[in-house]
């Protein structure tokens, strides 16, 4: 060894003191934050330093993405499941803009993320630095303006703490969503010689429950005089479900869905009629359009395309709406409302339950009646748009059937990510998860299937589902996945497969783009660029290390040892060859892209 090489190892294990990296590592574990996902690179160096720090002491560590997007889908997973802030993190220039899709995702979704991209060192700026992302290279805290409830650069270490918490306080605001703070490479890696923080993040994320009073005694007073109400629940009403659902047993209202909202709500609840929106149900549809309806209460629904049924007037945006949010931009979509309750959903519908004198006992029976039975004997109160298909034994395997025989073969806790696309389109419609639960607490934040519609980036779920793995401590995750999707972002399987996480990945594989296919034959479009090389994505797996499986038919479906799959440290991917011929329920989207 020379005296260089001597000099240079004895440098790289010298002990250092801590870091304005380590002061942000030491707030993320104030939160109780676990996990930073992202990609490491010279100019965010610095986090990672404090990150290997922080790990061999037990706390905050890296998980290592392949691609800066699939980071943002993993931090965007673990932060709806975990009720924690989700971090992401990437270099400069590149990595900062590979990043802006999945930031962009939970921006639309409301997710509380706190986002860190890192520049070169201020010396540097406007001198052509390999990578420069500031404000005279390719400027990313303007490219990050539009998609981010806060975006600074942090230029000076005297403003790091402040803007910091300004940061995460904006991320778990209301709407919640992505914060971003730039940092440069010398700023992340000054010496902070205060090395305590100075404020306490937990205390200060914890808000009173504001309520609308008022609103709530007129939601009350509307629901008491309502003949033929409906109850609508989005997404956003995940941790008032309880309540909601007892409610609903109580005036026994039909009740109906968004598509984001679809896994709030047993299936088999017997008042339960389906997804209203994109690839929903006929009879949900039907229950808006009966003239009989009087009320309808909507719950944490975003009333997007996808949501508000392409924005339908005649039986939801009218003056029979009561919408209950607790984001106010919510609202800003349904003035022509009869009513906005704003406020703590959970607390509303708390006061709502209690003024109805609900019998608690009774739905607690209701609710072990039901986890009695059998799930041959559960009851769908709503129909299909192709039964047939779905009870198909027909090879190559129907997707509907698919979508019926996955919950049947999986344990009843296991969740469900379903991914931009018709992955997203069957789901919706032909997936129907175990979920008994009429009413009560639920542990499941939200639900137990999940998707992203309003901005439908393809590859969310991939990412997502590490993330969600993660957050819930190896529950199995089932990712129904296009293989244009896992052509895009399937590298993340190694990321399950480092983690160790029971991941089963379902890739619908029809060598198409198939929405595109699907959708240029409804509209009469030309039928171009929409075909997939085949490929054999169960070889590919293997060739990562994960054991991956094709299935034909439902004979092969059901004849994989689930209980193994299940019970294994690390993912499996299922080629699943559908019927291509099969048309999936994207009636809406078409008929919004042909009238546009």
């Amino acid at each position: 060894m020379t005296d260089i090489e001597g000099k240079e190892r004895c440098r790289a294990v010298t002990p250092m003191g801590p870091k304005m990296a380590d002061l942000l590592v030491a707030y993320l574990e104030q939160l109780g934050v676990e996990y930073v996902f992202g990609v490491p690179g010279g100019a965010i160096e610095p986090l990672y330093d404090a990150l290997a720090r922080s790990e061999r002491r037990g706390g905050v560590r890296a998980v290592v993405a392949r691609h800066e997007t699939g980071a943002a889908f993993m931090a965007d997973g673990y932060a709806r499941n975990s009720g924690k802030l989700g971090v992401c993190c990437s270099t400069t220039g590149p990595g900062a803009t590979n990043m802006i899709t999945g930031v962009a995702s939970a921006y639309e979704n409301n997710v509380p993320m706190l986002v860190i991209t890192a520049q070169t060192a201020i010396s540097t700026f406007g001198k052509g630095a390999i990578q420069d992302s500031s404000c005279t290279g390719v400027n990313t805290v303007g490219l990050y303006s539009h998609c981010t409830r806060y975006n600074t650069l942090i230029s000076h270490i005297d403003q790091f703490e402040h803007k910091l918490a300004a940061a995460i306080m904006s991320a778990m605001g209301s709407p919640a969503g992505p914060a971003h703070i730039s940092v440069p490479r010398d700023v992340m890696a000054m010496d902070n010689l205060n090395s305590q923080t100075h404020y306490q993040l937990d205390n200060l994320l914890d808000r009173p429950a504001l309520i609308d009073d008022h609103a709530v005694d007129q939601l009350f007073h509307e629901l008491s005089a309502a003949k033929n109400p409906v109850f609508l629940i989005g997404d956003e009403a995940c941790d008032a479900i309880g309540s909601i659902l007892s409610l609903v047993v109580k005036t026994g209202a039909p009740l109906i869905v968004t598509p984001q909202g679809k896994g709030l709500v047993s299936p088999y609840h017997p008042q339960f009629k389906g997804v209203f929106g994109f690839a929903g149900h006929t009879d949900a549809s039907e229950v808006l359009a009966n003239p009989k309806v009087d009320l309808v209460i909507a719950i944490g629904a975003r009333f997007g395309e996808f949501s508000s049924n392409a924005w339908d007037t005649t039986n939801l945006l009218n003056g029979k709406l009561v919408h209950v949010e607790s984001t106010e931009a919510n609202l800003t979509r349904t003035p022509m409302a009869k009513l906005h309750v704003r406020g703590c959903i959970e607390t509303i519908f708390d006061r709502i339950a209690s003024r109805f004198d609900i019998d608690t006992k009774k739905y607690l029976r209701l609710v072990k009646s039901a986890s009695a039975q059998s799930e041959a004997t559960l009851t769908r109160h709503f129909q299909f748009d192709d039964e047939e298909g779905y009870c198909s034994d027909a090879t190559p395997i129907k997707p509907q059937r698919l979508m019926r025989d996955l919950p049947r073969l999986f344990p009843a806790h296991t969740r469900y990510l379903v991914d931009t696309g018709n992955s997203l389109a069957w789901g919706t419609h032909y997936l129907n998860p175990f979920d008994r639960r009429f009413s009560g607490k639920r542990e499941a934040r939200g639900g137990l299937f999940s998707a992203s519609v309003d901005f439908a980036s393809m590859g969310w779920a991939i990412g997502n589902a590490v993330g969600t793995s993660m957050a819930l401590d190896n529950t199995p995750v089932v990712c129904i996945t296009g293989d244009g999707s896992w052509l895009m972002s399937g590298q993340e399987l190694t990321v399950a497969i480092e983690e160790k996480l029971t991941i089963i990945f379902v890739i619908v594989n029809d060598h198409a783009y198939g929405m595109v296919k699907h959708g240029q034959t409804l509209t009469g479009g030309e039928p171009t660029a929409n075909q997939l090389t085949p490929v054999d994505f169960s070889a590919m797996a293997q060739s990562m290390g994960a054991p991956g499986h094709i299935i034909h038919s439902p004979a092969d479906l059901n004849s994989l040892d689930i209980k193994t799959i299940c019970a294994r440290k690390g993912p499996t991917v299922l080629d699943v060859r559908i019927d291509v011929n099969e048309t999936p329920p994207i009636g809406l989207r078409t008929n919004v892209l042909q009238s546009g």
